[in-house]
């Protein structure tokens, strides 16, 4: 009889210990839970506890969040200097820049210069419109390759797009005595940024004006499938070999073909960021001396 009362006291008490032991863990595991939610959530916030009341398991799991939590409050100390330094970068030169190119025209249209005088002018004023295209351009690619700068796609009509690029481009496309054509195929739509999108195509555009010899064409058109939309510039234009369609994305390239042409060679890699960073993207097709087209897919929902 003692033995099993025994037995029942030694029962007991196991039971005891491990509903006590359970209702311990699932605290600490709800504990645990907690931060790992608040840490995806990102309210995490630092909090006291005695290593008497905690496992060590817990210990360390809150240790490895409150560092992860130290480490993305640096990335966000640094995002923000970066984005201070560009800003500055952009203001600081935009007035001399300005004030260069005024002082230039001034120059150019005095009677006082020769001839020579005024070419030279006139060669200062191009490069320092090259050097504030080349400015505004790096300092829109830095805030976007940091994220200061972020695309907020939504559901948007693609005929409206290309209609004002159309429109923005032709009096160039008319002064180069180049056609300028909106496809029959433009109505369609596609989730993008409106305002970055069009910036993307407009380099595109622009480089088409430039690299298509007068009296050529250059077509835009849209495409709408189940998945995406495709938007193609085409052109009649100088074209480019099989090993420049690999190199043209990448950032400051130039064909030796086009040196004489004015650019730096950034349009097209701007172009790319933009589109990747709406889930889109942008390949070409060209043959040397037979045109280019540039197509950009942009995603439906």
């Amino acid at each position: 009889m003692t033995g099993y009362i025994i037995f029942g006291i030694v029962s007991a008490a196991a039971i005891g210990v491990a509903i006590f032991t359970y209702i311990k863990t699932q605290k600490t595991m709800s504990r645990m839970d907690e931060m790992v939610e608040s840490a995806v959530s990102g309210t995490f916030s630092e909090k006291r506890f005695s290593e008497e009341r905690m496992s060590r398991l817990e210990s360390k799991m809150y240790r490895y969040i409150n560092k992860g939590e130290s480490g993305r409050e640096q990335i966000e100390r640094e995002k923000k200097n970066i984005e201070s330094i560009i800003s500055d970068i952009s203001h600081q030169t935009k007035t001399p820049l300005a004030n260069i190119l005024l002082y230039t025209q001034l120059l150019s249209e005095s009677s006082r210069l020769g001839d020579e005088d005024k070419m030279i002018a006139g060669q200062i004023e191009s490069q320092t419109e090259k050097l504030s295209f080349l400015i505004s351009s790096l300092v829109k690619t830095s805030r976007l390759e940091t994220g200061i700068i972020a695309v907020n796609p939504s559901e948007q009509d693609t005929e409206g797009l290309l209609r004002q690029l159309t429109d923005d481009y032709m009096p160039a496309a008319e002064q180069k005595n180049i056609t300028l054509v909106l496809g029959e195929n433009a109505a369609g739509s596609a989730v993008f940024d409106y305002k970055w999108t069009i910036e993307a195509i407009a380099n595109i555009v622009d480089n088409a004006i430039k690299y298509t010899p007068c009296g050529g064409t250059i077509t835009l058109n849209a495409s709408e499938y189940s998945m995406f939309a495709r938007i193609d510039i085409s052109d009649t234009g100088i074209g480019m070999t099989e090993a420049e369609t690999a190199a043209v994305f990448q950032r400051f390239y130039r064909s030796p073909g086009v040196s004489d042409e004015k650019g730096v060679g950034i349009g097209l890699y701007l172009a790319r960021e933009i589109l990747e960073r709406e889930d889109g993207y942008i390949k070409v097709s060209s043959k040397k001396g037979k045109g280019s087209t540039f197509s950009v897919f942009l995603p439906k929902n």
